[in-house]
């Protein structure tokens, strides 16, 4: 017999056409989620009291063992889980996933980059190891830096280029000093960002116009101005920038211009490079070297300049000038602008240089890395005959 009480249950034997074994069989549960043990509780019924239908042996009724199946109660338990060792190493088991980004980045370190992946120590050298096995020491020139500066010597002697003829150094040559070092400071301020061709032509009209002194400027409308020196690179911002200069050159300097690389950089549009070239030539005063464009290009084509510390090329002109003082003889700080302004204009040129031609491409560790010039094969031939 089964009998139920809310959520328990209990059997009861008997001994009327049932075996005891077979009845126990039949309504047997998984033996992990019940446990025997006799009934104590409210329901508990009394081992005293008769069962109907049930005898003993010896034939007089009395109470059979009662035994209560019941279900056993799941204790919860608290676990405390050590969050410190947790936190320490987030997300260190990953199943089947893809590498977070962050595992590919790129971290800077003791001034070299790393890859935050980590890689076994005794297969990869010391980043600072390798850098510094290749880097020059400061001061040290580059090697064969005279065969180089002799070879490009021969090239330029070879054809003429723009700035030998239409440079910023050849604005007022048939003027007095003092007219010609004003002309000279207008032409650097013209020339940036613009060929030498298309300064030279503007100089070439305000010269024309009686307006290459700063008392002419001074008094001259800016529309006017505007008009002559179109169509140099920000020919409105320059023309304004002229009007400037001549007012500051007449009432401190008395029409003449600074004498110092302080003072004319004071001057507005007037960068370093315009100041050491109006340095170099207006006043014979070599402070630094002129470098422009070609000169920055080319200084780090050959490997010249680099980065302190590093193998990385130099950023900017003034970088570049930096760096080329630390070795370049001073004798060489003023022919070396034209020189390699000249350079630049015809064989190292900005998009597609002539290495072909070249006969310092030997010594150049850039060369043939741009395309060359598809003229750089029918010059080469009468290039090689001139040298």
């Amino acid at each position: 017999m089964v009998m139920y009480s809310g959520c328990r249950f209990f059997t009861v034997p008997v001994s009327i056409g049932f075996e005891r074994t077979s009845l126990f069989r039949s309504m047997s549960r998984p033996k992990t989620r019940f446990s025997s043990k006799p009934l104590q509780s409210k329901t508990e019924i009394r081992a005293s009291e008769p069962i109907p239908g049930s005898e003993s042996s010896n034939g007089t009724s009395s109470g059979p063992e009662l035994r209560v199946f019941m279900r056993k109660t799941r204790v919860k338990r608290t676990i405390d889980v050590q969050e410190e060792e947790h936190e320490a190493k987030p997300h260190d088991d990953k199943l089947c996933g893809l590498p977070d980004i962050e595992e590919f980045a790129y971290k800077r370190l003791n001034g070299s980059f790393q890859s935050r992946k980590s890689t076994p120590a005794s297969d990869v050298l010391p980043v600072e190891t390798e850098v510094a096995s290749s880097i020059r020491p400061i001061g040290e020139p580059p090697p064969n830096w005279e065969k180089v500066l002799e070879g490009i010597r021969k090239i330029r002697s070879a054809e003429d280029a723009p700035v030998d003829t239409m440079g910023c150094e050849k604005a007022g040559n048939s003027l007095p000093p003092k007219e010609r070092r004003f002309a000279v400071l207008v032409s650097s301020l013209l020339s940036s960002q613009t060929k030498d061709n298309v300064t030279h032509g503007a100089i070439h009209r305000l010269l024309q116009n009686g307006l290459l002194t700063a008392d002419a400027i001074d008094k001259a409308d800016e529309a006017t101005i505007k008009t002559l020196i179109y169509p140099v690179g920000f020919y409105t911002r320059k023309a304004t920038n002229l009007k400037k200069i001549a007012k500051i050159c007449l009432m401190k300097y008395d029409g003449d211009i600074p004498s110092s690389l302080e003072e004319l950089l004071l001057l507005p549009g007037i960068g370093p490079k315009m100041a050491h070239l109006v340095m170099n030539v207006g006043w014979n005063n070599v402070q630094g070297i002129c470098v422009d464009t070609h000169v920055h290009r080319i200084c780090n084509r050959l490997g010249w300049v680099s980065r302190s510390g590093t193998k990385q090329k130099t950023s900017t002109p003034e970088e570049t000038r930096k760096a080329l003082q630390l070795w370049l003889p001073k004798e060489e700080w003023v022919p070396i602008n034209p020189l390699l302004v000249g350079f630049g204009q015809t064989v190292c040129t900005p998009l597609r240089p002539n290495c072909g031609i070249c006969s310092v491409s030997e010594f150049c560790p850039s060369a043939f890395s741009q395309p060359s010039s598809p003229l750089s094969k029918s010059k080469k031939s009468g290039m090689r005959k001139k040298l």
